[in-house]
């Protein structure tokens, strides 16, 4: 009937199969924790390099409204 599923009496072969599984979710984890890791980075140094040129845009914006 269903003959493409092999389901084998030995279960001593599921243990390759589950270290690997184990292997790859624990690279995953590592992969995610460090794209977390390098973004929070980005974040950080994208907002000290653009909160510093808006304050001088607001600052010339406000030069320039008393000018007017």
């Amino acid at each position: 009937m269903m003959d493409f599923l092999y389901f084998p009496e030995d279960k001593t072969l599921y243990i390759p199969a589950i270290l690997t599984l184990i292997i790859f979710m624990i690279g995953a984890y590592m992969f995610y924790r460090w794209i977390i890791k390098v973004s929070s980075k980005e974040e950080q140094s994208f907002n000290e390099r653009f909160s510093n040129e808006g304050q001088n845009d607001q600052h010339n914006q406000e030069i320039n409204s008393k000018e007017h």
